[in-house]
């Protein structure tokens, strides 16, 4: 009885042993899987941010320093001439083009696409799902091949070289409409029966109750809107040909290809591409703040 009860000790305290030293072992890999991690992500980090830090250094430099040393991230010496030259290349009228583009296309897109997404969620009538097959389809076409049908279409209409040219045809996309048909179907029907019962009418139930229930999937078209049409650029090439048209990205492109007399003067381009990426930036992070308190706040009532 005592063997038996001496061996039983034994194995435990053998088995406690190498039970720790399992542990030992295991709270040793876990920093070092860590620290392998968060290497990995930075150097892709840098590899990612490293164009974008010789872009904000190089919009800094002289035109001798930036061909010199273009892959050097410290202007030697720092210069304001490339801001100070955006002026004379008609900058301020292409910002203020692409600035009434984008707010006029992302108004439309959020009201045109809200509208779609919720005929096609919750309204019957024939032909609904070739509709909404249609839309998906037109999502799985690359938007080069319309260029050509664009153009005619514009030209036939009288809009070519206007700026109805370049807004009208952007107000809708098939994205937004996903987008929002997916979100308009997670909703309950409960709550539009009981608007409905109330005597609201489907326009009515639609813009008081449905809509902003929606929040999320508004933020999200808007993001994706505003972000598309500021960066647009082959719609606009087929558009107008008009220099008083220009949009950023147009202008931009014959900056950077020499046609507008400036020559490859890159501290211009990238001072013009610089200055061109902060609205995109300080929309994306001042809604994506709302957005993710609107899913948690969807989260919380789910």
């Amino acid at each position: 009885m005592s063997v038996t009860t001496e061996g039983r000790a034994g194995a435990t305290a053998t088995g406690t042993i190498s039970g720790s030293g399992r542990g030992r072992r295991r709270a040793w890999q876990r920093p070092t899987t860590l620290l392998l991690g968060y290497g990995v992500l930075l150097v892709f980090s840098v590899v990612y941010v490293y164009p974008f830090l010789i872009q904000l250094a190089t919009s800094f430099k002289t035109d001798v320093d930036a061909v010199g040393n273009p892959l050097s991230l410290w202007p030697d010496p720092v210069s304001f001439a490339a801001f100070e030259r955006l002026g004379e290349v008609a900058f301020p009228l292409w910002a203020m083009n692409s600035t009434i583009v984008a707010v006029l296309v992302t108004a439309g897109r959020v009201f045109f696409n809200s509208l779609a997404g919720y005929a096609l969620a919750r309204l019957k009538f024939k032909g609904r799902d070739a509709v909404f097959t249609a839309v998906l389809a037109v999502l799985a076409v690359p938007g080069v091949i319309l260029l050509i049908p664009k153009f005619l279409v514009l030209n036939q209409l009288g809009m070519y070289n206007s700026y109805s040219a370049l807004v009208v045809p952007l107000l809708v996309d098939a994205a937004g409409v996903f987008i929002m048909k997916q979100f308009f179907e997670s909703i309950p029907v409960s709550v539009e029966e009981a608007a409905r019962i109330d005597g609201a009418s489907t326009f009515r139930i639609f813009w008081s109750v449905v809509l902003p229930m929606a929040k999320p999937a508004l933020i999200t078209v808007t993001i994706l809107s505003f972000q598309g049409s500021w960066n647009e650029l082959p719609h606009f090439i087929v558009a107008s040909n008009e220099p008083a048209l220009y949009t950023l990205t147009k202008g931009v492109a014959n900056l950077t290809s020499g046609q507008l007399g400036s020559g490859q003067q890159y501290p211009v381009t990238m001072a013009a591409a610089l200055l061109m990426t902060i609205p995109v930036a300080v929309v994306f992070i001042v809604f994506q703040r709302y957005f993710v308190r609107g899913g948690t706040a969807g989260a919380e009532k789910g």
